[in-house]
């Protein structure tokens, strides 16, 4: 059975946030072979033209980054299979996905936004009680 995969990139990566993406590859797959794959530009800027957009395209499946849940809610609607929160090399993801590893944790953990050497600490520190506004 033929499924349509699409992937919103930029720079040969995964597309860290679907909901401002622009480009898309879109991989037409039977079992788990690639038949085809053709690049495109997406032009949808809120939630509801992107979910008619892929629609039109024939979507079964989307492997994302980061997707808000207006935007996931919306596309699982439409009947559109939302893998998300997704990171690394496009073609590694690609693989994965094809391989039906994607669930095993490699590509969701090994390369995610946020986990390069140094953005952890300003994300992971706790304010102090004088930036929340408080008092002592």
């Amino acid at each position: 059975m033929l499924m349509k995969v699409a992937m919103a990139h930029w720079q040969n990566r995964i597309s860290p946030v679907f909901d401002v993406a622009d480009h898309l590859l879109l991989l037409d797959v039977e079992g788990r072979r690639e038949i085809d794959r053709k690049s495109l530009r997406l032009t949808g800027r809120n939630p509801f033209e992107r979910v008619k957009e892929l629609s039109e395209l024939g979507v079964n499946v989307l492997l994302c980054g980061a997707i808000s849940l207006t935007l996931e809610k919306a596309l699982i609607g439409a009947g559109i299979r939302v893998v998300g929160f997704l990171g690394g090399e496009l073609e590694n993801v690609i693989q994965a996905f094809l391989e039906g590893s994607l669930g095993d944790g490699r590509i969701r953990n090994a390369s995610r936004i946020g986990t390069q050497p140094g953005m952890n600490a300003a994300k992971t520190r706790k304010p102090s009680p004088r930036e929340h506004g408080l008092r002592r």
